[in-house]
């Protein structure tokens, strides 16, 4: 069986400095009031109102999915019905 000889993988020198980590490991900051379907988080919202209109909108459209809005501040969670 023949193998490959693959080139490693290494940063260049001009992007050294600025090496991410993996996109799997990367956490953006979410907003207060965050919409979850399913208990999967979906979307974060400034504002309550801004949230519950858009879980409404997901609940009219699929009566089935569990909808809910989670409160970070508060650590509260609010389903929609």
């Amino acid at each position: 069986m023949a193998t490959i000889s693959m080139p490693k993988n290494t940063p260049s020198k001009e992007n050294s400095d600025a090496v991410l980590p993996p996109a799997s490991q990367a956490r953006a900051a979410l907003a207060r009031f965050r919409l979850q379907v399913d208990r999967q988080t979906k979307t974060a919202f400034d504002t309550l109102s801004e949230a519950e209109k858009a879980g409404q909108k997901i609940k009219k459209a699929h009566p089935l999915v569990q909808v809910s809005i989670y409160d970070a501040e508060e650590s509260r969670q609010t389903i929609l019905g």
